[in-house]
């Protein structure tokens, strides 16, 4: 079992800067810096639901996962906060369907994802799934939506008007109870949307203007794929997780680097054997400005940067445990992002790792459990 807290650091060849994370199973969103050490935190009124970024003015964009949905679906957050510097809220959008991501777009708007039902005469068509496992309400799916500061909504788009319910089919190993499982709603700077379908091991681009699909890929290559995310060469940086994948002969997961011109891809990270890195559900990656990329390994709290050439030069684990009634005494982390010294929202900031009377009691009790 790999050491809480950090276990690697190679400064000649990390990217610095400043890790975020925020443990699912806690109350807080923890700043560190290279060495481990948290620099800040804001303090959360709930759980995530289930990650947060920040935003160039310093602020924290966070879900919140109110317990209020009509579905208990994992990924399920119902409230999306934006918090200053010192934790205070400044704004709030709340929908008890919302689930798993949201993007906050440069004219100020909010792309927001939740849950819908598909209508019946659709869901009759859809393949896949476990058969006579379907949910008394009926096949849940995504639907995709703007919203203004003000909380109103602009813009919507519905996944069950646009996918194939015959070639977009349910996993085969899992419940009917919903169609794709979408866990990411990222807005391009063309202003289309890159999502991403666990449960149909797709990836995708959707053209805003007209609804329709720019590009899909993935089918018979991917394994309950998370966080798709766009390069600034354009290609597609994604965490396949490898979990029931025709093409994985054992479980482990992978982080591609794909090109959507070509659907080639052009850069992987994987170890020998495969299961030396896996995590079945969560996780993710972001590519550095030094060309490393760091990685989200989920389902176990660690978060890794590795080179191009797949060396190891920092590694950390959450030591922030706490309880989940599915999987008990855990430490998952949904997305970590490592943030360099010149970041916008930093200026006029104070990283005093021991400002915090508080880190070395929440440290000491979280690495014991």
């Amino acid at each position: 079992m790999k050491k809480l807290g950090l276990n690697l650091h190679k400064p000649e060849k990390a990217y610095q800067g400043y890790t975020l994370i925020s443990p699912m199973e806690g109350t807080n969103t923890y700043l560190m810096d290279m060495q481990g050490r948290i620099v800040h935190r804001w303090e959360l009124p709930y759980r995530p639901g289930d990650y947060g970024y920040l935003l160039d003015n310093g602020h924290l964009l966070i879900a919140g996962r109110t317990e209020k949905g009509p579905v208990t679906i994992g990924g399920r957050s119902g409230i999306i906060l934006e918090l200053n510097w010192g934790g205070e809220l400044v704004w709030e959008y709340e929908d008890p369907t919302l689930h798993h991501d949201f993007c906050r777009m440069s004219n100020g708007n909010t792309m927001v994802m939740g849950w819908e039902l598909v209508p019946p005469e659709i869901t009759a068509m859809v393949k896949g799934g476990q058969p006579g496992t379907e949910s008394p309400e009926g096949l849940w799916c995504d639907y995709i939506r703007e919203v203004t500061l003000q909380g109103e909504a602009v813009w919507e788009w519905h996944a069950y008007e646009h996918l194939d319910p015959e070639a977009d089919a349910i996993c085969p190993l899992h419940r009917r109870d919903e169609w794709t499982h979408s866990n990411t709603c990222h807005v391009l700077p063309d202003g289309n949307i890159l999502t991403s379908w666990r449960l149909l091991d797709q990836v995708a681009i959707i053209d805003k203007a007209t609804g329709d699909f720019t590009w899909k890929w993935g089918r018979d290559h991917l394994g309950h794929q998370h966080d798709p995310n766009m390069l600034e060469n354009g290609n597609i940086l994604l965490f396949d997780n490898g979990w029931q994948a025709l093409s994985a002969p054992s479980p482990g997961s992978r982080v591609l680097e794909v090109n959507p011109s070509t659907n080639k891809i052009e850069w992987e990270y994987k170890t020998q054997p495969p299961w030396e890195f896996f995590s079945s559900f969560i996780s993710g990656a972001q590519r550095q400005p030094n060309g490393n990329t760091l990685i989200c390994e989920g389902m176990t709290g660690r978060v890794f940067e590795v080179t191009r050439q797949g060396e190891m030069v920092w590694e950390y684990v959450n030591p922030f445990y706490g309880p989940d009634e599915r999987f008990g005494n855990v430490n998952r982390l949904f997305r970590a992002y490592r943030y360099g010294p010149d970041f916008p929202g930093f200026a006029g900031k104070n990283f005093d790792p021991g400002s915090s009377s508080w880190l070395s009691h929440v440290f000491r009790e979280s690495s014991s459990q």
